[in-house]
Protein backbone atom coordinates (compact mmCIF):
# COMPACT_ATOMS: atom_id res chain seq x y z
CA UNK A 1 0.00 0.00 0.00
CA UNK A 2 3.11 2.15 0.90
CA UNK A 3 4.00 1.37 -2.74
CA UNK A 4 1.39 2.80 -4.32
CA UNK A 5 0.64 6.18 -2.05
CA UNK A 6 4.70 6.47 -2.82
CA UNK A 7 3.94 6.15 -6.72
CA UNK A 8 1.03 8.50 -6.68
CA UNK A 9 2.86 11.25 -5.06
CA UNK A 10 5.46 10.79 -7.49
CA UNK A 11 2.18 11.25 -10.58
CA UNK A 12 1.38 14.48 -8.83
CA UNK A 13 5.31 15.82 -8.70
CA UNK A 14 5.57 14.98 -12.17
CA UNK A 15 1.61 16.33 -13.26
CA UNK A 16 3.08 19.88 -11.61
CA UNK A 17 6.35 19.69 -13.65
CA UNK A 18 4.66 19.40 -16.59
CA UNK A 19 2.56 21.73 -15.79
CA UNK A 20 5.09 24.20 -15.36
CA UNK A 21 6.16 23.44 -18.37
CA UNK A 22 2.52 23.70 -20.40
CA UNK A 23 2.90 27.91 -18.71
CA UNK A 24 6.22 28.24 -19.46
CA UNK A 25 7.40 26.30 -22.90
CA UNK A 26 9.48 28.12 -25.50
CA UNK A 27 6.93 26.60 -28.33
CA UNK A 28 3.90 25.75 -29.02
CA UNK A 29 4.50 21.95 -29.35
CA UNK A 30 6.39 22.08 -26.03
CA UNK A 31 3.34 23.19 -24.76
CA UNK A 32 1.34 20.14 -26.80
CA UNK A 33 3.51 18.12 -25.61
CA UNK A 34 3.55 18.84 -21.75
CA UNK A 35 -0.53 19.07 -22.45
CA UNK A 36 -0.05 15.47 -23.82
CA UNK A 37 1.69 14.24 -21.24
CA UNK A 38 -0.72 15.52 -18.47
CA UNK A 39 -3.19 13.65 -20.01
CA UNK A 40 -1.07 10.60 -20.25
CA UNK A 41 -0.59 11.09 -16.08
CA UNK A 42 -4.02 11.48 -15.50
CA UNK A 43 -4.78 8.28 -17.74
CA UNK A 44 -2.00 6.10 -15.18
CA UNK A 45 -3.61 8.40 -11.99
CA UNK A 46 -6.80 7.24 -13.22
CA UNK A 47 -5.98 3.47 -12.82
CA UNK A 48 -3.91 3.29 -10.11
CA UNK A 49 -6.90 5.49 -8.28
CA UNK A 50 -9.23 2.31 -9.93
CA UNK A 51 -6.63 -0.55 -8.98
CA UNK A 52 -6.92 0.94 -5.69
CA UNK A 53 -10.85 1.35 -5.03
CA UNK A 54 -11.46 -2.45 -6.58
CA UNK A 55 -13.46 -0.50 -9.43
CA UNK A 56 -12.28 -1.63 -12.54
CA UNK A 57 -14.82 0.62 -14.28
CA UNK A 58 -12.14 3.14 -13.63
CA UNK A 59 -10.33 1.46 -16.41
CA UNK A 60 -13.02 2.10 -19.48
CA UNK A 61 -13.27 6.02 -18.36
CA UNK A 62 -8.95 5.52 -18.34
CA UNK A 63 -9.29 4.12 -21.98
CA UNK A 64 -11.91 6.60 -23.02
CA UNK A 65 -9.97 9.78 -21.92
CA UNK A 66 -7.24 8.09 -23.85
CA UNK A 67 -8.70 8.29 -26.59
CA UNK A 68 -9.55 12.10 -26.52
CA UNK A 69 -6.57 12.60 -25.79
CA UNK A 70 -4.75 11.10 -28.66
CA UNK A 71 -7.45 12.84 -31.30
CA UNK A 72 -7.39 16.27 -29.12
CA UNK A 73 -3.64 16.53 -29.57
CA UNK A 74 -3.74 15.54 -33.20
CA UNK A 75 -6.65 17.93 -33.67
CA UNK A 76 -4.91 20.89 -31.65
CA UNK A 77 -1.59 20.42 -33.91
CA UNK A 78 -3.70 20.13 -37.23
CA UNK A 79 -5.46 23.59 -36.11
CA UNK A 80 -2.05 25.20 -35.65
CA UNK A 81 -0.41 24.07 -38.69
CA UNK A 82 -3.08 25.02 -40.94
CA UNK A 83 -4.87 27.53 -39.45
CA UNK A 84 -8.41 25.71 -40.33
CA UNK A 85 -9.81 21.92 -39.75
CA UNK A 86 -10.83 21.64 -43.28
CA UNK A 87 -7.49 21.11 -44.45
CA UNK A 88 -6.95 17.07 -45.46
CA UNK A 89 -4.85 14.99 -43.88
CA UNK A 90 -3.61 13.34 -47.15
CA UNK A 91 -2.50 15.56 -50.08
CA UNK A 92 -2.86 14.60 -53.54
CA UNK A 93 0.19 15.24 -55.78
CA UNK A 94 -0.85 17.78 -58.88
CA UNK A 95 -0.04 15.29 -61.32
CA UNK A 96 -2.91 12.88 -60.93
CA UNK A 97 -5.39 15.72 -60.02
CA UNK A 98 -4.92 16.43 -63.88
CA UNK A 99 -4.76 13.56 -64.99
CA UNK A 100 -8.46 12.66 -63.37
CA UNK A 101 -9.67 15.78 -64.59
CA UNK A 102 -8.45 15.16 -68.45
Amino acid sequence: MILLAVSAIALFVAIALLLIRLFVGPSLYDRVLALNSVGTKILILLALVGFLMGRPDFLDIALLYALINFVSTIAILKFFRYRSFQVPLIRVPDSKKERSNG
